[in-house]
């Protein structure tokens, strides 16, 4: 297969954890016989210093020309000073609308190999940790109106949760589809019992339920799921969540599993290009240092060959091969305990690079 692969780097961490993604995408087109070509649009912090602006329309074409879009992270203090619509995850919010990219999957998984690593009980993470979190991207309090204004104590900023139907109706299909693969349970997230958007979420949700009587739906409140999923994680199958709680909720159930480094995300669309990255943030407190977990990141592009490209057997030798590296006890700083390797991140993507190419 050839491909086209759009990879913006990002900032931070974000050009130290993409070159080890892409080590490992150059092993499994050696091993496959793939042809993988790169382009490296600007987005976030970057993009700011170069052109001015944190998503430059040659960015947007760039992205829309491709078959996927491969992102390791933007932001940082830099650029903290900066306007609200030129700081750099502006770029990101517009590019997921610009792709027209509604939905945002983020599998959180307890690895076998790094089950002391949870901050949670032995007695919890002994029954796993396998939950999926399906975020709606682009509608909710992120995208609606928003200012500031001089209200009856001065001035005052206001940022507004909107949801349409339809926005409702198509991320919570998307959910009970991936549920119906799964275990057949999906956990609707609102907070029905004080705002209107959350009483419209559950409705439509529930009508929606009605078509796909195999899966069991649960409704939950934002402030008990978060406190469900440290209690017992395992309860979770298909989390389905607006756009903010998606965004807090698959943090916490990163962190459940050892390390925000861990995870993946895929942000897909209708017909447009999807975009794959990292659930975590450019870091920039150890930017440069090479000490950074780039699995998460490597694990976005094992979504992105399976979801994009179609290329389900590549995903599941990268994920062999990650496993393969955990049960020998390499570790990068951010999971690393008496008795394990320590590894540095480019270390760590060449570790795995190795094993995809003899992974059978």
């Amino acid at each position: 297969m050839e491909s086209n692969i759009a990879v913006i780097r990002g900032d931070g961490i974000g050009p130290e954890i993409i070159d080890a993604a892409i080590g490992c995408l150059d092993a499994v087109a050696e091993r496959f016989g793939h042809t993988f070509h790169y382009t490296f649009p600007l987005m976030g912090g970057a993009a700011i210093d170069t052109t001015g602006v944190p998503l430059p329309q040659e960015t947007i074409d760039t992205c829309l020309q491709s078959d996927a879009v491969l992102l390791g992270a933007v932001g940082g203090p830099k650029w903290d000073n900066l306007a609200g619509h030129l700081r750099p995850e502006k770029g990101l919010l517009g590019l997921r609308s610009a792709l027209g990219l509604y939905a945002n999957v983020r599998p959180a998984l307890l690895y076998d190999q790094l089950r002391n690593d949870s901050p949670l009980k032995a007695s919890i993470t002994k029954k796993g940790i396998n939950l999926m979190v399906v975020r709606e991207l682009t509608g909710g309090i992120y995208f609606g109106p928003r200012g500031f204004r001089q209200g009856k104590n001065g001035q005052e900023a206001f940022d507004t949760e909107v949801y349409s139907i339809n926005e409702i109706e198509r991320i919570a299909k998307l959910a009970f589809e991936i549920a119906m693969g799964r275990r057949k349970k999906v956990t609707s997230v609102d907070k029905a019992n004080v705002l209107d958007s959350g009483r419209l979420w559950r409705a439509t949700v529930s009508r929606v339920a009605e078509s796909y009587p195999e899966v069991r739906l649960e409704h939950m409140l934002v402030d008990n799921c978060a406190m469900q999923i440290v209690r017992d994680p395992s309860q979770f199958d298909v989390l389905l969540c607006p756009n903010m709680f998606g965004d807090i909720l698959s943090d916490e159930a990163a962190m459940i599993t050892g390390s925000i480094g861990l995870l993946p995300s895929s942000s897909l669309g209708t017909t447009k290009p999807g975009l794959y990255e990292p659930i975590h943030g450019s870091a920039p407190d150890i930017a440069g240092t090479d000490t950074a977990n780039p699995i998460a990141t490597v694990l976005a592009a094992a979504m992105m060959l399976s979801s994009s490209l179609g290329l389900t057997q590549e995903t599941a030798t990268i994920e062999k091969a990650i496993n393969a590296v955990l049960d020998k006890g390499y570790r990068t700083p951010d999971i690393w305990s008496n008795g394990c390797k320590k590894v540095s991140c480019s270390k760590m993507g060449e570790l795995i690079a190795l094993e995809i190419l003899k992974t059978k």
